[in-house]
């Protein structure tokens, strides 16, 4: 039998676990960030998760595409739904959102880095400035 892990998506632009990121109301430099942390699971062309922002709480429903890096999302509070369009990259997924009878938005979410990883992005940043 096959572990939770195994069924994990295995490409490097959709890890599976914590997320974070933002939403936009509008565009431009004046474009508030409104923050948002989740979480995903990305198995087989599915994605699923929950998390919360300012709105509320909320669930992750949608498919992802792992050669075209297309990203379609439904994320669902208590009394409406948005969708949400995107493209991952190793960025992160970024894209629009568009909400019935609010209108559309932009958006950009990405893998949350723990403490680990954070730590070795700065080992590395000082192996960079010491080789120089």
């Amino acid at each position: 039998m096959a572990s939770k892990k195994d069924l994990n998506e295995q490409h490097p632009n959709f890890p599976s676990g914590d997320w974070e990121g933002f939403y936009l109301y509008s565009a431009g430099p004046s474009a508030q960030r409104h923050p948002m942390a989740f979480q995903l699971n990305f198995s087989k062309g599915v994605v699923s998760g929950s998390g919360s922002d300012d709105v509320g709480g909320f669930s992750w429903s949608g498919e992802y595409d792992t050669t075209s890096m297309v990203v379609k999302m439904v994320k669902k509070y208590a009394s409406h739904p948005v969708y949400y369009d995107g493209r991952a990259d190793t960025n992160g997924i970024y894209g629009t959102w568009s909400l019935e009878l609010f209108g559309r938005g932009g958006f950009h979410i990405w893998p949350k880095k723990g403490e680990e990883q954070e730590e070795e992005v700065a080992i590395e940043k000082k192996k960079l400035s010491l080789s120089k």
